[in-house]
């Protein structure tokens, strides 16, 4: 009982730091005013489990003037500083990785992108790697999105003929960014909610169709279950004569 008493009083003891995977940021107000980090911040926790408290005043990391170029805005490249933990390393790595790079160009809240990945400081980043469960992502596929594409043979003759398969989708070059941004792209923003990501409908504007509810480990297991099927053969190029 003693010692029970002991561990519990010493964890109790310990910052806070220590008990939660978490770190402090601050941010100008200018770039908190754009939105942007409430776009940015999430996704990076729910792909993590690492939350981001943004503070006034001294915190673990910013974005500033020095550090590492991250991304811009207008002409103005925006730096990542921070103290040096795995936490904070782990979110620099993350927005120089291509679904950081990705995360970050997909917010456009007039329909154009705000903020660019493309700086001028150049810093190799290993390739991105399609974690999710594709035997999941098969079967989410067929429940959620094989109503209007045809995502392979067993829904063949039950979709929507104007839309394309995910067979051809496959094709496009960037084929993993539209399937994880799809819920942003029309038009599913419509009918498409995403926990902990999207707002939920006004409640003046329903769906107009049945919703789409998912989760950010389902859209994953979505792309990679895309990434573990062949491309349309489209046949060769038309040569002109």
């Amino acid at each position: 009982m003693f010692r029970t008493l002991l561990a519990v009083l010493a964890i109790a003891a310990m910052p806070a730091s220590a008990q939660e995977k978490s770190f402090t940021l601050h941010a100008p107000k200018s770039l908190i005013e754009t939105g942007f980090l409430k776009h940015l911040l999430p996704r990076f926790s729910l792909k993590t489990g690492v939350r981001i408290k943004t503070v006034e005043g001294n915190a673990d990391a910013k974005f500033a003037a020095q550090g590492t170029a991250v991304f811009a805005q207008d002409g103005i490249v925006w730096h990542f500083d921070a103290i040096e933990t795995p936490r904070t390393e782990a979110f620099e790595k993350w927005l120089l990785s291509d679904v950081g790079k990705r995360t970050i160009e997909a917010y456009a809240p007039d329909g154009t992108p705000l903020f660019s990945a493309d700086v001028s400081v150049t810093k190799a980043v290993e390739a991105t790697v399609l974690t999710g469960d594709a035997v999941l992502g098969e079967k989410i596929s067929l429940k959620q999105c094989g109503r209007c594409h045809v995502v392979n043979a067993s829904n063949r003759m039950k979709t929507i003929g104007s839309t394309p398969s995910f067979a051809l989708m496959r094709t496009f070059p960037d084929w993993q960014e539209r399937f994880e941004t799809f819920f942003m792209l029309r038009p599913h923003p419509a009918f498409t909610q995403v926990s902990e990501i999207t707002e939920p409908f006004a409640d003046n504007l329903p769906s107009p169709i049945a919703p789409i509810e998912v989760t950010w480990d389902q859209i994953e297991a979505i792309t990679a279950y895309v990434g573990s099927i062949e491309p349309a053969n489209l046949g060769a190029p038309l040569q002109s004569q």
